[in-house]
């Protein structure tokens, strides 16, 4: 079942939300958007989806930014407000497990508002290729506030991901207590995989999402 509606961000305004749940869901995951793509964007569609076959309901949302017809994202302040106030939303009175985190960007916003508000009543972070730095300008400086969040962490990354140095996030990810990373072989931001691989994209979304259900 899919669901269209609206969550008031306080001094934002409203951003469309969409909910995507099966029957008997087994766990939710709140799924924030990249820098450059809205919720409806196809990666978006494609998880919600891979998830809902998993009994794994979702609920993707749209930064104010995003929201408002605008380039560039929000200050950080404003962008882990969001999720702060979309977490306290979504999670209200539910017994279900709680996942937050997103593709790229939204992804580490998730994060930076898991290690500022430890609080918060959700049980993971999944992040669908975290964004470590910019491409071409390798640097941990990004995941310095991973050490901060006291919930488990999954992070899906390809090898050939511009926006994440394996030789940086690996080590940074094994020296975590409670975090995982699963490395998808070919793949790149995206999770696109070129034809020379013997590999299809199809193949890589389902090999992702099957991970996170078994780590769920």
């Amino acid at each position: 079942m899919e669901e269209k509606f609206t969550i008031t961000v306080p001094g934002q305004g409203d951003v469309s939300a969409i909910a995507t749940t099966p029957v008997k869901p087994v766990a939710r995951i709140l799924m924030a958007h990249g820098a450059g793509a809205g919720l409806t964007h196809r990666f978006m569609d494609r998880a919600s989806m891979e998830l809902f076959d998993r009994q794994i309901a979702v609920v993707r949302y749209n930064f104010p930014y995003m929201q408002q017809g605008r380039k560039y994202p929000d200050s950080k302040k404003k962008a882990i407000a969001t999720v702060k106030a979309i977490v306290d939303y979504v999670t209200a009175d539910d017994s279900l497990p709680w996942f937050i985190g997103g593709k790229s960007y939204g992804g580490r916003i998730s994060s930076e508002c898991a290690a500022i508000y430890p609080e918060i009543p959700i049980t993971g972070l999944i992040f669908w290729g975290f964004p470590l730095h910019a491409p071409g300008r390798p640097s941990s400086d990004r995941g310095a506030h991973l050490a901060d969040i006291k919930q488990r962490m999954l992070f899906l990354q390809g090898t050939r991901d511009a926006l994440a140095d394996l030789s940086l996030l690996r080590p940074m990810v094994d020296s975590l207590p409670n975090a995982e990373i699963h490395i998808c072989q070919e793949a790149d931001h995206s999770f696109h995989v070129l034809k020379r691989s013997g590999r299809t994209d199809a193949e890589v979304m389902t090999e992702i999402h099957d991970k996170i259900l078994d780590w769920i």
